[in-house]
């Protein structure tokens, strides 16, 4: 089984001197290692229908946050890096990257004859502009936080990049990848409606533009005929279909209406197994299905109250009601990086059920008669339906009684980014590094967004050492530590990781699923005649 981890290379170039990244330039017409393996044997042309069960609000990807905006923007845009599924940032736009002895000035030169979907050239003034229009809080950004130690951007020619860290950050090159760390044209923003734009018509360099969003309805792209890399990508179009639920989607693979989807509910290929024409895929996952527990709402500020909370879960029970086993319960990580970065289980606190010791907490805290709370859950996310019933059969043994809320996932979405996130359940994937899971999530303002006002000066301590570390040791030593300061103090619970599932009809070829749950393999999938 694969797992992800930082390169021990990667890891130590902040200490190594000018070292240039893997990824050196490659001969014209070679595919990079990105996206999946080339294949020569691809036919060329066809739409692809791809079956997906969450819409993104919005394709704008500076200040749209959710996964299900990501896991198609990564066609369209891409940044100075790319997340390897080994776990390692690799050259993209960037041809090569240098580091410098102390670890803060990282220079890139850039890959050449790289053009925009709005046709003009890509330089270094681009690259500055992205990624100064990005570190500006101002501009509302939600990765404004994981460029916090950039001082200067500096451009000493049109194909050359230097940044220049205030202090060390390890995690910076997996920082300049897909997620927020995208290049767009200069001055993609000084239009008044340039956000609303971005729904109409990408600006990005990926392998596909936008040719038309229709909500609740499809995102169809199209080929990039400029796209950099040469014989990329294979098909011609790719249209995104919306399914108003599971039953839908396994409907629309059923009936070749749709070539490929990843199932919201795992559990849901038992019912594919003996569907002819169909491939069933699984791979190991970057995801991760939560709780949130704001420390500025009603009961949730008392830290007693959190860790009785955590005690009367039982995870394996909620993992079965939401997707039928077919995942793995978690600690205070993802489960693809439990052998590389995660604390180990039987060390942290509040992760077996204890009614007891629960029940105590609760009256310590002044509430042994119980109370009520709401639980927010999101709409289209079929598995927190049985979890939110789950979940309250279970703190009902406490005392706690739930009232459960379900919201459309662009009202979510504004309140996490105005962390008003109450009791809420969570779905996201993460980039496989500590600091990109944990710091922009969990550091308090200025340097990170606190989404669950945790405020604790110990994790914000742990979270800069960890950015500025780069043996990797220490690192996951830091790491270990947060983990069970996390634990101990419930700014969230992490339910389990959810087994990627993937279902395709036959004629879909050479697709690789990224563990990130993100649609990065269409771009060199095909189709076969």
């Amino acid at each position: 089984m694969w797992t992800p981890s930082i390169s021990r290379r990667a890891a130590l170039l902040g200490t190594a001197g000018l070292l240039a990244a893997p990824g050196l330039p490659l001969a014209q017409g070679t595919a990079l290692d990105i996206y999946g393996a080339a294949d020569p044997q691809a036919r060329r042309g066809g739409t692809l229908t791809v079956a997906i069960a969450n819409e993104p609000p919005n394709l704008d990807p500076f200040h749209q946050a959710g996964d299900a905006r990501t896991a198609v923007t990564v066609l369209m845009y891409q940044g100075l890096m790319y997340e390897h599924p080994s776990g390692e940032a690799r050259p993209l736009l960037a041809e090569s990257m240098q580091i410098s002895p102390d670890g803060l000035t990282y220079t890139f030169r850039l890959r050449r004859n790289v053009t925009f979907h709005t046709g003009q050239p890509m330089t270094s003034a681009d690259v500055k502009y992205s990624y100064d229009y990005i570190r500006d809080a101002a501009n509302g950004s939600p990765g404004a936080a994981d460029f916090g130690a950039i001082a200067e951007i500096a451009t000493p020619d049109d194909h050359t990049v230097v940044i220049r860290l205030s202090r060390p950050n390890a995690s910076l090159p997996m920082t300049l990848t897909n997620r927020f760390g995208c290049v767009v044209p200069k001055d993609t923003f000084a239009r008044p409606d340039a956000r609303t734009r971005l729904s109409q018509q990408s600006v990005g360099t990926g392998p596909f533009r936008l040719a038309e969003f229709r909500p609740q309805s499809h995102i169809r792209m199209a080929r990039f005929p400029q796209y950099w890399e040469a014989n990329q990508p294979y098909l011609d179009a790719i249209l995104f279909s919306v399914q108003p639920n599971a039953a839908s989607l396994l409907q629309a693979l059923r009936n070749r209406r749709a070539d490929i989807a990843m199932l919201p509910r795992p559990q849901d290929a038992e019912q594919l197994r003996d569907a002819p024409g169909l491939n069933i895929g699984t791979a190991p996952s970057l995801r991760q299905n939560t709780l949130d527990l704001d420390g500025n709402f009603a009961q949730l500020r008392d830290v007693r109250v959190r860790r009785a909370i955590a005690l009367a879960i039982d995870k394996q029970a909620v993992m079965q009601a939401s997707i039928g086993g077919h995942g793995t319960v978690l600690g205070t990580t993802v489960a693809a990086m439990q052998d590389s970065w995660g604390a180990p289980l039987n060390e942290l606190a509040t992760q077996r059920p204890d009614l007891d010791r629960a029940r105590a907490l609760l009256a310590e805290a002044g509430h042994a008669g119980g109370f009520a709370l709401d639980l927010v859950s999101i709409i289209g996310f079929e598995w927190m339906d049985p979890a939110a019933v789950t979940i309250a059969q279970q703190l009902q043994r406490i005392g706690i009684r739930l009232n459960i809320q379900r919201v459309e996932l662009g009202v979510w979405l504004n309140a996490f980014r105005t962390r008003n996130m109450r009791f809420t359940f969570n779905d996201w994937g993460t980039q496989p590094d500590p600091h990109i899971l944990y710091y922009r999530h969990f550091r308090s303002p200025p340097q990170g967004a606190d989404f669950r006002n945790w405020a604790n000066p110990d994790a914000d301590r742990l979270l800069d050492q960890g950015m500025e570390t780069s043996d990797i040791a220490a690192r996951k030593r830091i790491y270990v530590d947060l983990q069970k300061l996390m634990s101990d103090t419930v700014p969230t619970i992490m339910l389990f990781s959810p087994n990627l599932v993937t279902v395709s009809q036959t004629r879909v070829r050479n697709y690789a699923q990224h563990p990130t749950g993100w649609w990065f393999g269409l771009a060199r999938a095909w189709i076969a005649a």
